[in-house]
C-alpha cells in the first residue's frame, strides 16, 4: 500500500482555528520523525492536518461525493463536462487507471495515516486528561469516516443476514513514518472493515466530549454510527444512534431548505462539517455543479427533467432549489452556489430519514412515528404531507428529494437492493476498481472482480 509523507503545515492550524493574531511560525513545511512526536503541540497540529488532508478535494472536498454520485444515477443528472474520469463514472465505465479513484483511494489512506501517528504517539499528550481524550476521539473518528467510505466503494456491497467474508480493504491500525518503506498488506474482510468502524467511532463517541466547536464532537461519532448501521441493515442500532443525535446534540432542521447549504460558518443543521475559506480547504462541489458567475466550471453536471418528476408537490422547495446557467441555459442545483462554503458531512435532515425509516422497517415509533416524521421533514421544505400508507418506496423517494447530489444514492442503492437503470445493485461496474497504481506496488493486493 502506498503511503505518502506526512506534511505538517502548522499555518493550517492558525487558519482553521480563526485566531486573530499574527504568529511567526518557521517557513518548514515538513519535520523530521524523530521531532515530528515529540510535543503535545505537534501531535495537536497532526490532528489539525489530518483534518485539512481529510477535507482535500479527491475526498470529502466533493470528489467522493460527486463520484459516487455520478456512479449512482441513471437519468436524473448529466455529466457535460471535460473531465474523462468523471465521464467514465457517468458512463459506468471506470478504468483501473483514472485519476479521480486513484486520488480518492490515495487521500484516504493519506488520512488514516495521519490519524494512526496521532494515535500511536497518544502518550505525547499530557496536558490533562481531557485533552487527550479529546485527540484520540477525532483521530479515531476520522480514521473511521474514511474506512467506512473506502469499504462502501471499493468492496462489493455489504449484505445483511449473511457473513460478509468478500474482500474489503487493507485495514492498517499503525502509523508509517517512512513513506519509502515496502507496504504489502493484503485486503481484509468487509465484516472486520464494518468492524473497526464501529470500534473506532464508539470509542469516539465514549471519548469526545458534547460540544468541541467545528471539530468532530460525541454526535458526529453517534452520526457517523448511524450511518454505518443503516448501511448494515442493523435498523435497531441505526435508529436508536440517530435518534440519540436528534434529541441530545441540539442541532436542529434550520427554518427552510436553503439555510442547510452554503453556509461560511455551521448552520444548526450541521452535525459535522469541513471547514473551507478562501485561503484553505477545498470545494470540488461547487467547482463543477456550479455556474461560472458561482465560482464553479459552468456546471459540469446537469440536472434533468427525470429527477425533478420524483416531485409529487409544485410548491416543495426542493423541487425548485434549481436554477438555469444563463451562460449555457443548464440546469443546475442550488446547493453549491458558494465556493468558500463548509462542506456539510452529517446534517440533522438524514438523521430523521434514518430514524424514520429504521422505525418503518421495525414497526417501531422511538421519537416520532414515521409517518410524522417525513411529514414534519417534508414540511420545512414546504411540500404537502404525504397521507399514508408509508412505504419503503416512498422513504426511499424521500432520500433522493432530501439528500440529492450529496453522495448518498449509490450506496442507498446498494442497501436497498435497487438497480440503478438497468443495471444491478451488486453489478461488478458499481464498485470501483482498485487503482492500478496500487496494484503496481502491493503484491498482496487482489482486483475487484470485473476489472
Amino acid at each position: 500500500m502506498k503511503i505518502y509523507k506526512i506534511t505538517y503545515v502548522f499555518s493550517i492550524l492558525l487558519l482553521l482555528i480563526g485566531c486573530e493574531n499574527e504568529l511567526e511560525i518557521n517557513p518548514t513545511n515538513n519535520l523530521p520523525g524523530e521531532l515530528a512526536f515529540s510535543s503535545e503541540a505537534n501531535i495537536a497540529a497532526i490532528l489539525v492536518g489530518t483534518y485539512d488532508e481529510a477535507g482535500q478535494a479527491a475526498t470529502y472536498g466533493g470528489d467522493l461525493q460527486i463520484f459516487t454520485d455520478l456512479l449512482g444515477t441513471s437519468d436524473q443528472t448529466f455529466w457535460s463536462g471535460t473531465f474523462q474520469a468523471f465521464r467514465q463514472a457517468f458512463q459506468k465505465n471506470v478504468f483501473v487507471d483514472n485519476g479521480f479513484v486513484d486520488d480518492i483511494w490515495s487521500n484516504a489512506y493519506e488520512t488514516i495515516n495521519q490519524a494512526n501517528l496521532v494515535l500511536d504517539n497518544l502518550e505525547t499528550v499530557t496536558s490533562s486528561p481531557e485533552e487527550k481524550d479529546r485527540i484520540e476521539g477525532e483521530a479515531k473518528f476520522l480514521r473511521a469516516l474514511n474506512y467506512l467510505d473506502l469499504v462502501r466503494n471499493f468492496a462489493t456491497p455489504y449484505v445483511a443476514g449473511q457473513v460478509n467474508a468478500q474482500p474489503g480493504v487493507p485495514l492498517r491500525l499503525v502509523g508509517i513514518v517512512d513513506y519509502a518503506q515496502t507496504q504489502e498488506i493484503a485486503r481484509s474482510s468487509v465484516d472486520e472493515i464494518y468492524n473497526q468502524v464501529i470500534i473506532d467511532a464508539t470509542d469516539a463517541y465514549n471519548l469526545l466530549p458534547s460540544a468541541n466547536g467545528f471539530y468532530a464532537d460525541k454526535y458526529a461519532a453517534q452520526a457517523l454510527l448511524a450511518r454505518t448501521f443503516f448501511q448494515q441493515g442493523d435498523y435497531a442500532a441505526a435508529r436508536d444512534a440517530a435518534s440519540d443525535v436528534l434529541l441530545n446534540s441540539g442541532h436542529s432542521l434550520t427554518s427552510g431548505f436553503a439555510g442547510a447549504f452554503n453556509n461560511d460558518v455551521d448552520s444548526s443543521e450541521d452535525i459535522f462539517a469541513f471547514q473551507v475559506t478562501s485561503q484553505t480547504g477545498s470545494h470540488d462541489l461547487t467547482n463543477h455543479y456550479a455556474s461560472e458567475g458561482d465560482g464553479g466550471r459552468g456546471g459540469d453536471i446537469v440536472i434533468e427533467d427525470a429527477y425533478l418528476t420524483l416531485f409529487d408537490d409544485p410548491n416543495d422547495e426542493r423541487g425548485n432549489f434549481t436554477y438555469i446557467n444563463p451562460d449555457n441555459d443548464r440546469r443546475l442545483t442550488l446547493k453549491y452556489t458558494n465556493q468558500f462554503a463548509n462542506i456539510s458531512i452529517f446534517r440533522v435532515a438524514e438523521m430523521h430519514l434514518i430514524r424514520l425509516e429504521s422505525n418503518f422497517r421495525l414497526s417501531s415509533s422511538l421519537g416520532l412515528a414515521p409517518l410524522t416524521e417525513i411529514n414534519a421533514l417534508r414540511a420545512r421544505s414546504s411540500a404537502a404531507p404525504l397521507i399514508g400508507p408509508l412505504t419503503l418506496d416512498l422513504i426511499f423517494n424521500e432520500r433522493q428529494l432530501e439528500l440529492a447530489f450529496e453522495g448518498f444514492i449509490l450506496n442507498d442503492s446498494k442497501r436497498t437492493q435497487r438497480s440503478v437503470g438497468s443495471i444491478a445493485w451488486d453489478d461488478t461496474s458499481l464498485v470501483l476498481p482498485i487503482p492500478q497504481s496500487e496494484m503496481d506496488t502491493n503484491p498482496l493486493m487482489v482486483q475487484n472482480q470485473g476489472y
